[in-house]
């Protein structure tokens, strides 16, 4: 799922900033797209360790060279665990809901985590939230609430999965937004990264499996489609500010229902839809008031 990011310097390529992000979206749709047909032949842990290995030595690759181990040197170590873990939750809870939830629908719950951010700002960072806001975060949920409707197919205890991923995120955005005061996205990217690895390197050796040559070649391209998001998302972010990017990050929903109709063959019934659009409405409604406030 993408993150939002903070303002850079230079935005002044809009269309090219929006294309940027459309392309991060489709690219961590087809990560869960991929993260799912994985999970249903190996253990969550093993895709999940993949995802991250492969995207921590992309990252490697990329940054030591031009700023070596300084690129891990935070102000605030401690913070930043804690952030990769909320992170490495977020992996865990979602891919263990693909096992059970179409895509598009795991990814709508997902969305809950900018309203989630809304509602935790008030108590985590004494944030003020106006009425408006309380009512986007009110929406979101009846969204979901929706789309587990009692009689529904995903009215189970699996919804809880993806719910508890969107409130591991949330609390990885607070934690985001907090340590943007002490290092720089990179470190932080990097960090967590390379944190979540060790930590589920540990834990794999319960689960392994020998990857076929075709299910490798998938996990490779799991976390290439991972790394390659967030370069794009950090460079859409540069090119454009992100109220005017804000609605385009819901195209993730859009691309996660068509690849959950062309690879699995599954089709969201006219509730889950209507749903899923509350969800966007409420979102893109707290986007707006929080862009109005930040006017004012």
């Amino acid at each position: 799922m993408s993150s939002p990011s903070s303002p850079l310097s230079g935005a002044s390529h809009p269309l090219k900033g929006i294309l940027l992000l459309v392309l991060a979206t489709f690219l961590f749709a087809s990560h869960d797209a991929l993260s799912k047909y994985l999970s249903g032949f190996y253990p969550v842990v093993m895709v999940v360790w993949a995802r991250y290995v492969v995207h921590t030595l992309l990252m490697a690759g990329i940054f030591l060279p031009q700023s070596g181990l300084r690129v891990l040197r935070s102000k605030r170590p401690g913070l930043q665990t804690l952030r990769a873990m909320c992170l490495l939750g977020t992996s865990l809870l979602f891919t263990s809901g693909l096992l059970f939830i179409p895509l598009a629908e795991a990814t709508a719950v997902n969305f809950l985590a900018p309203l989630l951010v809304t509602a935790l700002s008030v108590p985590l960072l004494g944030e003020r939230v106006s009425a408006g806001q309380w009512g986007a975060v009110l929406l979101g949920f009846v969204g979901v609430l929706v789309i587990v409707h009692p009689g529904g197919e995903l009215f189970t205890p699996a919804v809880l999965l993806p719910f508890g991923s969107a409130l591991c995120f949330s609390f990885y955005q607070i934690l985001t937004r907090k340590l943007s005061e002490y290092d720089s996205p990179t470190t932080s990217n990097f960090f967590a990264g390379l944190v979540n690895t060790v930590a589920i390197s540990l834990l794999v050796p319960f689960f392994w499996q020998v990857p076929s040559l075709e299910h490798l070649f998938f996990m490779l391209a799991l976390g290439a489609c991972g790394m390659t998001a967030h370069l794009f998302l950090t460079q859409a972010f540069r090119q454009a500010a992100p109220a005017l990017l804000a609605p385009f990050g819901y195209c993730q929903i859009v691309f996660a229902g068509l690849l959950g109709f062309v690879v699995f063959g599954h089709t969201p019934e006219l509730i889950t839809l209507v749903g899923i659009v509350l969800i966007c409405c409420s979102g893109l409604g707290a986007a707006w008031l929080q862009q109005r406030a930040g006017k004012k």
